[in-house]
Protein backbone atom coordinates (compact mmCIF):
# COMPACT_ATOMS: atom_id res chain seq x y z
CA UNK A 1 0.00 0.00 0.00
CA UNK A 2 2.52 2.17 0.88
CA UNK A 3 4.61 2.14 -2.53
CA UNK A 4 1.17 2.46 -4.56
CA UNK A 5 0.55 5.66 -2.19
CA UNK A 6 4.02 6.66 -2.90
CA UNK A 7 3.76 6.58 -6.28
CA UNK A 8 0.26 8.57 -7.09
CA UNK A 9 1.44 11.90 -6.42
CA UNK A 10 4.16 11.81 -8.96
CA UNK A 11 2.10 10.49 -11.43
CA UNK A 12 -0.45 13.14 -11.04
CA UNK A 13 2.17 15.69 -10.69
CA UNK A 14 2.85 14.62 -14.40
CA UNK A 15 -0.31 15.20 -15.61
CA UNK A 16 -0.85 18.11 -13.76
CA UNK A 17 2.58 19.82 -15.74
CA UNK A 18 1.79 18.58 -19.18
CA UNK A 19 -0.67 21.06 -20.00
CA UNK A 20 2.04 23.75 -19.02
CA UNK A 21 4.04 22.29 -21.37
CA UNK A 22 1.48 22.01 -23.84
CA UNK A 23 0.75 25.74 -23.44
CA UNK A 24 4.17 27.05 -23.33
CA UNK A 25 4.63 24.79 -26.54
CA UNK A 26 1.60 26.78 -28.21
CA UNK A 27 2.82 30.32 -27.42
CA UNK A 28 6.12 29.33 -28.63
CA UNK A 29 4.93 28.19 -31.82
CA UNK A 30 2.12 31.25 -31.87
CA UNK A 31 4.93 33.97 -31.26
CA UNK A 32 7.33 32.16 -33.73
CA UNK A 33 4.83 32.54 -36.38
CA UNK A 34 4.22 36.01 -35.94
CA UNK A 35 7.94 36.42 -35.84
CA UNK A 36 8.60 35.02 -39.15
CA UNK A 37 5.14 36.59 -41.18
CA UNK A 38 6.81 39.57 -42.07
CA UNK A 39 9.43 38.27 -43.48
CA UNK A 40 7.67 35.55 -45.46
CA UNK A 41 5.17 38.28 -46.85
CA UNK A 42 8.46 40.25 -47.78
CA UNK A 43 9.02 37.31 -50.03
CA UNK A 44 5.93 37.00 -51.63
CA UNK A 45 5.07 40.15 -51.94
CA UNK A 46 9.33 39.90 -53.85
CA UNK A 47 7.85 37.37 -56.06
CA UNK A 48 4.74 38.30 -57.26
CA UNK A 49 3.32 41.61 -59.29
CA UNK A 50 1.97 45.08 -57.49
CA UNK A 51 -1.36 43.66 -59.74
CA UNK A 52 -1.12 40.62 -57.37
CA UNK A 53 -0.28 43.12 -53.91
CA UNK A 54 -3.77 44.99 -54.72
CA UNK A 55 -5.73 42.13 -55.59
CA UNK A 56 -8.51 41.38 -53.22
CA UNK A 57 -7.97 38.92 -51.50
CA UNK A 58 -4.22 39.44 -52.08
CA UNK A 59 -2.33 36.52 -53.37
CA UNK A 60 -1.10 34.66 -50.73
CA UNK A 61 1.53 32.51 -52.45
CA UNK A 62 4.97 32.83 -53.98
CA UNK A 63 4.92 33.95 -57.49
CA UNK A 64 7.74 33.97 -60.44
CA UNK A 65 8.22 37.38 -61.14
CA UNK A 66 11.84 37.54 -58.26
CA UNK A 67 14.12 37.65 -61.07
CA UNK A 68 12.28 40.21 -63.01
CA UNK A 69 11.64 42.35 -59.85
CA UNK A 70 15.44 42.07 -58.96
CA UNK A 71 16.33 43.25 -62.77
CA UNK A 72 14.52 46.39 -61.86
CA UNK A 73 15.94 47.19 -59.07
CA UNK A 74 19.23 46.75 -60.43
CA UNK A 75 18.51 49.34 -63.56
CA UNK A 76 17.05 51.71 -61.27
CA UNK A 77 19.23 52.19 -58.33
CA UNK A 78 23.24 51.70 -57.93
CA UNK A 79 22.48 49.20 -55.00
CA UNK A 80 25.82 47.06 -55.15
CA UNK A 81 27.23 50.51 -55.21
CA UNK A 82 25.57 51.66 -51.85
CA UNK A 83 25.48 48.39 -50.48
CA UNK A 84 29.43 48.43 -50.34
CA UNK A 85 29.30 51.52 -48.82
CA UNK A 86 27.02 49.72 -46.34
CA UNK A 87 29.24 46.95 -45.60
CA UNK A 88 32.42 49.25 -44.90
CA UNK A 89 30.78 51.37 -42.64
CA UNK A 90 29.27 49.05 -40.66
CA UNK A 91 31.91 46.12 -40.77
CA UNK A 92 34.40 49.22 -39.58
CA UNK A 93 32.09 50.65 -36.76
CA UNK A 94 31.45 47.08 -35.77
CA UNK A 95 35.14 46.28 -35.14
CA UNK A 96 35.77 49.89 -33.31
CA UNK A 97 32.60 49.98 -31.52
CA UNK A 98 33.53 46.03 -29.83
CA UNK A 99 36.98 47.73 -28.75
CA UNK A 100 35.99 50.76 -27.80
CA UNK A 101 32.75 49.98 -25.59
CA UNK A 102 34.45 46.62 -24.41
CA UNK A 103 37.53 48.80 -23.15
CA UNK A 104 35.68 51.42 -21.40
CA UNK A 105 33.18 48.96 -19.84
CA UNK A 106 36.34 46.93 -18.65
CA UNK A 107 37.50 49.86 -16.67
CA UNK A 108 33.92 51.13 -15.05
CA UNK A 109 33.69 47.73 -14.25
CA UNK A 110 36.89 46.74 -12.64
CA UNK A 111 38.91 49.88 -11.73
CA UNK A 112 38.25 52.59 -9.10
CA UNK A 113 39.07 56.04 -10.53
CA UNK A 114 37.54 59.56 -9.35
CA UNK A 115 34.16 60.87 -10.60
CA UNK A 116 33.84 56.70 -12.02
CA UNK A 117 30.08 56.56 -10.62
CA UNK A 118 29.20 60.42 -11.79
CA UNK A 119 30.47 59.42 -15.71
CA UNK A 120 28.74 55.84 -15.69
CA UNK A 121 25.23 57.79 -14.14
CA UNK A 122 26.13 60.24 -17.20
CA UNK A 123 26.11 57.51 -19.36
CA UNK A 124 23.00 56.00 -18.57
CA UNK A 125 21.21 59.54 -18.56
CA UNK A 126 22.48 59.42 -22.66
CA UNK A 127 20.63 55.65 -23.09
CA UNK A 128 17.22 57.55 -22.11
CA UNK A 129 17.57 60.36 -24.59
CA UNK A 130 15.90 60.38 -28.05
CA UNK A 131 18.75 60.07 -30.74
CA UNK A 132 17.13 61.74 -32.71
CA UNK A 133 18.67 65.01 -30.62
CA UNK A 134 22.18 64.33 -31.37
CA UNK A 135 21.78 65.09 -35.00
CA UNK A 136 22.17 68.91 -35.27
CA UNK A 137 25.16 69.05 -32.81
CA UNK A 138 26.95 65.89 -34.76
CA UNK A 139 25.80 67.87 -38.28
CA UNK A 140 27.83 71.25 -36.77
CA UNK A 141 30.79 68.74 -35.39
CA UNK A 142 30.96 67.18 -38.86
CA UNK A 143 30.94 70.52 -40.64
CA UNK A 144 33.29 71.83 -38.22
CA UNK A 145 35.78 68.81 -39.25
CA UNK A 146 35.02 68.88 -42.93
CA UNK A 147 34.05 65.45 -42.70
CA UNK A 148 29.93 66.03 -44.25
CA UNK A 149 29.40 64.14 -47.09
CA UNK A 150 32.26 61.36 -46.37
CA UNK A 151 31.48 57.65 -45.51
CA UNK A 152 33.74 58.56 -42.12
CA UNK A 153 30.85 60.68 -41.10
CA UNK A 154 28.96 57.83 -40.20
CA UNK A 155 30.97 55.75 -37.97
CA UNK A 156 32.56 58.73 -35.41
CA UNK A 157 29.06 59.68 -33.53
CA UNK A 158 28.00 55.30 -33.08
CA UNK A 159 31.63 54.77 -31.57
CA UNK A 160 30.55 55.29 -27.92
CA UNK A 161 27.71 53.20 -27.62
CA UNK A 162 25.91 53.87 -24.47
CA UNK A 163 24.05 50.65 -24.62
CA UNK A 164 27.11 48.71 -26.08
CA UNK A 165 28.88 49.89 -22.50
CA UNK A 166 26.06 49.41 -19.95
CA UNK A 167 25.75 46.23 -21.45
CA UNK A 168 28.79 44.63 -21.66
CA UNK A 169 30.23 46.94 -18.21
CA UNK A 170 26.82 44.54 -16.42
CA UNK A 171 28.82 41.54 -17.94
CA UNK A 172 31.99 41.93 -17.24
CA UNK A 173 30.92 42.79 -13.53
CA UNK A 174 29.27 39.18 -13.27
CA UNK A 175 31.30 36.98 -15.49
CA UNK A 176 35.14 38.36 -15.12
CA UNK A 177 36.45 37.23 -10.76
CA UNK A 178 38.31 39.79 -9.53
CA UNK A 179 40.15 36.89 -8.19
CA UNK A 180 41.36 36.35 -11.68
CA UNK A 181 42.54 40.02 -12.48
CA UNK A 182 43.88 40.16 -8.91
CA UNK A 183 46.46 37.06 -9.50
CA UNK A 184 47.24 38.98 -13.22
CA UNK A 185 48.14 41.50 -11.13
CA UNK A 186 50.19 39.41 -9.42
CA UNK A 187 52.31 38.28 -11.85
CA UNK A 188 52.57 41.29 -13.38
CA UNK A 189 50.41 41.91 -16.33
CA UNK A 190 49.61 45.40 -16.79
CA UNK A 191 45.76 47.00 -17.84
CA UNK A 192 45.63 46.39 -21.31
CA UNK A 193 47.29 42.87 -20.60
CA UNK A 194 44.40 42.15 -18.22
CA UNK A 195 41.68 43.52 -20.67
CA UNK A 196 43.04 41.54 -23.89
CA UNK A 197 44.49 38.40 -22.17
CA UNK A 198 41.38 37.84 -19.46
CA UNK A 199 38.52 39.76 -19.57
CA UNK A 200 37.78 39.35 -23.58
CA UNK A 201 37.85 36.06 -23.85
CA UNK A 202 35.35 35.70 -21.04
CA UNK A 203 32.94 38.07 -22.70
CA UNK A 204 32.68 36.43 -26.04
CA UNK A 205 28.56 35.72 -25.87
CA UNK A 206 28.15 39.56 -25.02
CA UNK A 207 30.46 40.63 -27.90
CA UNK A 208 28.80 38.33 -30.15
CA UNK A 209 25.33 39.93 -29.09
CA UNK A 210 26.28 43.45 -29.73
CA UNK A 211 28.58 42.83 -32.74
CA UNK A 212 25.21 41.59 -34.07
CA UNK A 213 23.33 44.63 -32.37
CA UNK A 214 25.79 47.58 -33.96
CA UNK A 215 26.21 45.96 -37.47
CA UNK A 216 22.34 46.03 -37.46
CA UNK A 217 21.80 49.80 -36.51
CA UNK A 218 24.38 50.64 -38.64
CA UNK A 219 22.96 48.98 -41.66
CA UNK A 220 19.28 50.02 -40.97
CA UNK A 221 20.28 53.62 -40.02
CA UNK A 222 18.42 55.85 -41.99
CA UNK A 223 18.43 59.62 -40.94
CA UNK A 224 21.25 60.09 -40.26
CA UNK A 225 23.37 59.22 -43.47
CA UNK A 226 20.65 60.91 -45.32
CA UNK A 227 21.16 64.46 -43.48
CA UNK A 228 25.42 63.70 -43.88
CA UNK A 229 25.99 62.52 -46.80
CA UNK A 230 25.31 64.97 -49.12
CA UNK A 231 27.61 63.35 -51.92
CA UNK A 232 25.99 60.84 -54.32
CA UNK A 233 28.04 58.98 -54.70
CA UNK A 234 28.63 57.96 -50.85
CA UNK A 235 24.95 57.21 -50.61
CA UNK A 236 24.13 53.99 -47.99
CA UNK A 237 21.53 51.24 -49.26
CA UNK A 238 18.55 52.43 -46.50
CA UNK A 239 18.80 55.93 -48.39
CA UNK A 240 19.52 53.89 -51.85
CA UNK A 241 16.37 52.13 -51.41
CA UNK A 242 14.00 54.78 -50.67
CA UNK A 243 14.57 56.03 -53.98
CA UNK A 244 11.85 52.67 -55.16
CA UNK A 245 9.37 54.32 -53.45
CA UNK A 246 8.77 57.65 -54.78
CA UNK A 247 5.85 58.78 -56.55
CA UNK A 248 2.02 57.65 -56.60
CA UNK A 249 2.54 54.48 -58.65
CA UNK A 250 5.30 53.02 -56.50
CA UNK A 251 6.13 49.19 -57.70
CA UNK A 252 5.70 47.85 -54.13
CA UNK A 253 6.92 44.67 -55.68
CA UNK A 254 10.03 45.80 -57.04
CA UNK A 255 10.72 47.71 -53.72
CA UNK A 256 9.97 44.79 -51.62
CA UNK A 257 12.65 42.87 -53.94
CA UNK A 258 15.07 45.57 -53.03
CA UNK A 259 13.86 44.65 -49.09
CA UNK A 260 14.79 41.53 -49.29
CA UNK A 261 18.34 41.45 -51.25
CA UNK A 262 19.22 44.65 -48.69
CA UNK A 263 17.98 41.87 -45.70
CA UNK A 264 20.41 39.04 -46.76
CA UNK A 265 23.57 40.24 -45.42
CA UNK A 266 21.87 40.79 -42.01
CA UNK A 267 20.89 36.84 -41.73
CA UNK A 268 24.42 36.00 -42.29
CA UNK A 269 25.95 38.33 -39.71
CA UNK A 270 23.68 37.12 -37.39
CA UNK A 271 24.18 33.37 -38.72
CA UNK A 272 28.39 34.00 -38.24
CA UNK A 273 27.72 35.74 -34.77
CA UNK A 274 24.70 34.40 -33.05
CA UNK A 275 26.97 30.60 -33.16
CA UNK A 276 29.13 32.64 -30.62
CA UNK A 277 26.95 34.35 -28.63
CA UNK A 278 24.17 31.08 -28.39
CA UNK A 279 27.61 28.59 -27.52
CA UNK A 280 28.98 30.88 -24.78
CA UNK A 281 25.68 31.36 -23.17
CA UNK A 282 25.34 27.40 -23.20
CA UNK A 283 29.01 26.99 -21.80
CA UNK A 284 27.69 29.54 -18.95
CA UNK A 285 25.18 27.30 -18.68
CA UNK A 286 26.74 23.83 -18.63
CA UNK A 287 29.35 25.34 -15.91
CA UNK A 288 26.58 26.75 -13.66
CA UNK A 289 24.81 23.23 -12.93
Amino acid sequence: MTALDTTRPATGGRRRRRPRGLTAHIILIVAVLLSVFPFAWTIVMATNTTQDIYKSPPKFTFGSHLLENIRHVLNTIDFFGSMLNTVMVATVTTVLVLFIDSLAAFTFAKFDFPVRKLLFGTLLLFMMLPLQLAILPQFILMSKIGWVGMLKALALPSLANAFGIFWLHQYIQNGVPDELLDAARIDGAGFFRQYWNIALPMIRPALSFLAIYAFVNCWNDYIWPLVVLTNPGHVTLQVELAQLNVGHTTDYSMVMAGVLMAALPLVIVFSIFARGFIAGATEGAVQGT
